[in-house]
């Protein structure tokens, strides 16, 4: 830790970034003007029918890829739109496509959550380390904490600060590391997460406006991400070693109130039950191998193939009973699950958490059902690639356009599956008209809709962070946080954008049946 007076610190960080902060200040301005994401969808859908309107009313046709028929627009503000609007709603709602999936899986995480497993298994990821693997043991924990979606925050930011302090290093940095790796590493999980259900229902509903069969699965980008996460872990540790521990506004304040490092330790009751529990999920990953690998076994898909088969079409519920088991036994060991009627109860409670997303997803799903029935899609991807393909710009081109629109729309809209949703419509279907496949655009989605995330005063964990960071330093505020992430977010958008165009270019798989392009 610097022993560089602290006084002179935070005057020399906003000194250097001055328009960095002015632009942050107006980022903060814009994004308190927009309504919440619920509103959103309906302003959006209001939009959406004027312009349905509009276009009907012009005539507005496109020839479709998909079977040569002519399609035309279609007015939303019509009898025939609102009978399809108020006929649909309930289907909507109840097959959407990550509906289902993402209650399937919070049910088996909250398990693990709430029982205590995931808590004490980051504390072990990040205490049981040399001094030299610090930064890369608390980055890379971030990037697998995603699967305790939204409480990754909550336990891995303190938990980061903690770290660091145990091993003699600024806790302001650990908290700074915590917090940048789960947001700005947001979608690079090397274990299946919710998210992946959210973001490949809605790739898929976009994927079939040109192919009616098309399906995206949860684990289209696995090989993807998990190269992702130690890429991005990696870069963490480089740019904090390299840029950040050199800054001279490290220390604590002299009467910050520091955190005991004993809670990292886990009592011996706890370490017993983590123990039997990865035994326990060590058992249950055999189990499945050992159902999965022989050529005939009925979990594969015609003629012995693993890519399209029954196996990865309910995977979501698989990844569900190995987080249940792990997070029963730990419970049953640790005393958290005393009864079987407690393992209904924390599901239930994981169900309850995720009632604002649920909320969001019956917005989310008439918008969706709005812009197919309208055809507006149709028209926008099949007239855009077509212009993109006779102008001859390179696809890498296209590429880094869409990255570049999607990272900035991403610092005002910070819930992915909201701008997934709106995105998705359109430049899924384009980009398929290109030859890119679905699961490729959704790769692309995922840099930019975590690169940016931890910048932005918009998202609520920044704030969250920011109070973590203020035990340690009072007068830090929005500016400061944002100048210790700024480095690590650049770099790490920069080095993933480089990893995706390394990976279309040697054309590896992004994840089972999923081929890059």
């Amino acid at each position: 830790m610097t022993t560089t007076s602290k006084q002179a610190g935070p005057e020399a960080a906003p000194d250097r970034l001055p328009r960095v902060l002015r632009a942050l200040a107006v980022v903060e301005r814009l994004g308190n003007a927009l309504p919440h994401p619920f509103w959103l969808f309906w302003i959006l859908a209001g939009l959406l029918a004027v312009a349905s309107a509009a276009l009907s009313a012009a005539g507005v046709s496109v020839v479709s890829p998909a079977d040569g028929e002519t399609v035309v627009v279609q007015n939303l503000l019509s009898g025939d739109g609102l009978a399809m609007a108020v006929s649909t709603a309930v289907d909507n709602f109840a097959t959407f496509g990550p509906m289902g999936t993402i209650v399937a899986v919070i049910m088996g995480v909250a398990i693990a959550e709430r029982t205590g497993f995931l808590a004490a298994l980051m504390k072990v990821s990040v205490s049981r380390v040399p001094v030299s693997w610090v930064v890369f043991a608390v980055a890379f924990a971030g990037t697998v904490s995603h699967v305790a979606s939204a409480a990754a925050y909550i336990i891995l930011v303190p938990l980061g600060g903690l770290a660091f302090r145990a091993v003699g290093r600024s806790p302001i940095l650990g908290v700074v590391v915590a917090y940048t790796s789960i947001a700005s590493g947001y979608d690079a999980s090397p274990v299946p997460t919710p998210n992946d259900a959210i973001f490949a229902g809605i790739t898929t509903e976009a994927a079939r406006i040109i192919d009616p069969a098309a399906y995206v699965s949860p684990v289209s980008n696995w090989f993807f991400n998990i190269a992702s996460s130690l890429l991005l872990a990696t870069v963490i540790t480089l740019v904090t070693r390299l840029v950040l521990a050199r800054r001279p506004d490290l220390d604590a304040d002299p009467d910050a109130d520091l955190d005991d490092v004993a809670g990292l330790e886990l009592s011996p009751r706890d370490r017993s039950a983590l123990r039997v529990a990865l035994l326990a999920g060590l058992a249950t990953m055999a189990a499945i191998a050992a159902a999965v690998l022989p050529p005939s076994s009925p979990l594969r898909g015609a003629d012995g193939s693993l890519t399209e088969s029954p196996f990865l079409d309910g995977i979501a519920a698989v990844v569900a009973v190995l987080f249940a088991v792990v997070g029963i036994v730990y419970g049953w060991r640790s005393g958290a699950v005393s009864k079987a009627s407690d393992v209904p109860r924390l599901m239930a409670e994981g169900v309850r958490q995720m009632a604002p997303v649920l909320v969001l997803f019956f917005a989310i799903a008439q918008f969706l059902q709005y812009f197919d029935w309208t055809h507006i899609g149709d028209v926008v991807a099949v007239n855009s690639a077509e212009a993109l393909r006779t102008s001859g710009v390179p696809i890498w081109v296209v590429f880094l356009a869409i990255l570049a629109l999607l990272s900035v729309v991403n610092v005002l809209v910070t819930s992915g599956s909201a701008m997934w949703a709106i995105a998705a419509p359109v430049v899924v279907p384009m980009l398929m008209l290109l030859e890119v496949p679905a699961e490729t655009t959704q790769a692309l989605f995922r840099i930019a809709d975590s690169g940016s995330t931890s910048i932005t005063p918009m998202s609520p964990y920044f704030i969250m962070a920011l109070g973590f960071l203020q035990r340690y330093r009072k007068d830090a505020g929005i500016g400061t946080l944002a100048s210790y992430t700024l480095p690590l977010a650049v770099c790490m958008t920069l080095a993933w954008t480089l990893l995706f165009f390394a990976w279309w270019g040697l054309g590896i798989p992004l994840g089972p049946g999923a081929p890059v392009r």
